[in-house]
């Protein structure tokens, strides 16, 4: 939970928490255990480079709410814009311009709300 904190902030992780319900709390352990307590939280990168390696197989596979969610939680691993869009060339080549397009649309938006400049 230290970790999934750190990178996607208290506010993000305390509204998934409240949201919680019997339903998917099996499945909110998993993620933290899973996601944040064993990948996230790995030696072998920085949180800046998961952070760029997240936001490039999440616009891969169009899962946009993610794709913004990872976007607003680079202010928490280093990530910037400029990296942002490095990543997101390489999805151009290797997942398709389609996919690169939807995203880069989407950290526009992201960033603008976040006061940054795209």
């Amino acid at each position: 939970m230290r970790v999934r904190r750190a990178v996607l902030g208290d506010a993000h992780v305390d509204r998934a928490e409240a949201r919680k319900t019997a339903v998917d709390a099996d499945f909110q352990r998993f993620i933290t255990e899973g996601a944040w307590g064993s990948v996230w939280a790995r030696p072998g990168l920085t949180p800046r480079e998961r952070s760029m390696i997240t936001l490039a197989l999440l616009a891969a596979l169009g899962h946009d709410e993610e794709v913004a969610m990872h976007v607003r939680a680079t202010r928490n691993t280093g990530a910037s814009l400029d990296d942002i869009k490095e990543a997101l060339l390489h999805v151009a080549v290797y997942a398709g311009v389609p996919a690169a397009n939807r995203a880069f649309r989407i950290v526009k938006d992201v960033a603008a709300e976040m006061g940054e400049t795209p």
